[in-house]
């Protein structure tokens, strides 16, 4: 007896029986189904109509059917048919149901999408979409060239992709970070009619890339350190480092070795510089130490050496520098090397990001992030928000951790204002 179950659950279950003996059998009459299922033939043939309709069959000679090779709303591999199969046991579903999710169909019930989301989620598994193209494309946004660090958010965000079956495009992205909204022109491969299923936004952006996405609809993900403009991250998916505390973390260490005239050296118009500046200034605050920024509007190893020049040029005697990438200390260490001053003897200095501390001589103390796990995480975030569109915004904050090499150096007190006799030479 059926009473109390729900009749087209029933139907449905009975219908991905039969199609796993057509699977098996390569065929299946009414006659058959009739006494395999006890159902009458009019229910039989209902069945096979239906399987037909959904394209999961077509007829063959005396009333049988037979798969079709290759279906639109089925799976389109083993690892695939596998990942759907474990989500439709736990939402106690036909693999059909979960393929049309997959697949963005309308014919699914709302209250089935819900219960078939809920299962690949706490499965671990991304449905992927077969007639959706999918690939997700990696937009770094106003750099020169690739970095350390943001290849190492390229490879964890390729790494997750990769795990799901997807595809990653990189795209280097140059615009006027200062332009109105609604005048960004987007890269043309988001234009395009077979435009990616996603975006990833990392380097630095302006809000106007965001609006233009959104306008558009497509789902996206972004680091949320470098955005330039008033914006509301709790709109958006993104991933932060925690770079203010990192920035508050490395000063306070500075300071703790014995260090007052502590200069900050980074571009502050570009976001990223100035949210470190603020947990620098905040540790100095802290202190009761006067914070002194550099003025050099520049980036990356350039950035460094222009601002030590400045700074000597202009006799300035700091026992040591805060430089907001270790990028930008190696230009530090370039200018220091060139004036003969001594790291950590004469000047300590001190990174951010551990992209290349390790290899620069003396060994830089900095604060290291995790670029491979924030990438992997955006991969995610863009992934998700392309299968549950309606899901709220997600943010996360990465946390960062202290690195202490060799080019900080503990001060006495009778020498933490005191500038040695050659240094003053070298700067003359």
């Amino acid at each position: 007896m059926t009473t109390g179950r729900d009749p087209r659950l029933l139907a449905e279950q009975r219908r991905r029986k039969i199609l796993e003996l057509i699977e098996q059998k390569g065929q299946i009459t009414v006659r058959e189904l009739v006494d395999r299922f006890s159902v009458s033939s009019v229910t039989a043939r209902g069945d096979l109509d239906a399987l037909c309709s959904q394209g999961l069959s077509v007829r063959s000679h005396g009333g049988a059917v037979r798969k079709l090779e290759a279906s639109t709303d089925s799976p389109s591999d083993s690892r695939e048919a596998q990942r759907y199969a474990d989500v439709a046991r736990l939402a106690k579903v036909s693999v059909t149901s979960v393929s049309r999710i997959a697949n963005g169909s309308a014919k699914v019930a709302p209250s089935v999408q819900a219960t078939v989301l809920a299962a690949a989620r706490k499965l671990g598994v991304t449905l992927t979409a077969g007639k959706r193209n999918r690939t997700i494309t990696f937009i770094l946004g106003n750099r020169d060239t690739v970095n350390e660090f943001q290849s190492k958010v390229l490879l964890g965000a390729e790494v997750y992709c990769a795990q799901h079956d997807w595809d990653l495009q990189f795209i280097s992205f140059r615009c006027d970070l200062n332009a109105p909204l609604g005048s960004l022109r987007l890269p043309e491969a988001l234009l395009r009619s077979n435009r990616p299923s996603g975006v990833i936004l990392t380097g630095t952006h302006s809000v106007s890339i965001l609006a233009a996405l959104s306008e558009r609809k497509i789902p996206f993900s972004l680091v949320g350190n470098n955005i330039v403009g008033d914006w509301r991250p709790e709109d958006y998916d993104c991933v932060f480092t925690d770079d203010e505390r990192g920035s508050t973390d490395i000063t306070r260490y500075l300071i703790a070795q014995g260090h007052r005239n502590i200069w900050y050296i980074g571009n502050q118009r570009l976001p990223w510089f100035a949210r470190c500046a603020a947990g620098y200034r905040q540790a100095m605050k802290e202190a009761d130490l006067e914070p002194r920024f550099s003025e050099i509007s520049s980036e990356d190893r350039e950035l460094g050496y222009l601002a030590v020049k400045a700074l000597l040029a202009n006799g300035e005697r700091p026992t040591a520098l805060f430089v907001g990438t270790d990028q930008a200390a190696s230009g530090v260490y370039q200018a220091l090397q060139e004036s003969g001053i001594r790291i950590p003897d004469d000047i300590s200095v001190a990174g951010f990001n551990d992209t290349i501390g390790e290899v620069l001589h003396p060994g830089l103390t900095t604060v290291r992030e995790f670029p491979k796990e924030l990438g992997g995480h955006l991969a995610e975030f863009t992934l998700r928000r392309i299968h549950e569109p309606n899901l709220p915004p997600q943010q996360l904050v990465m946390p960062t951790e202290l690195i202490r090499r060799e080019s900080v150096r503990r001060l006495s007190s009778s020498h933490t204002q005191r500038t040695p006799v050659h240094l003053q030479e070298n700067v003359l």
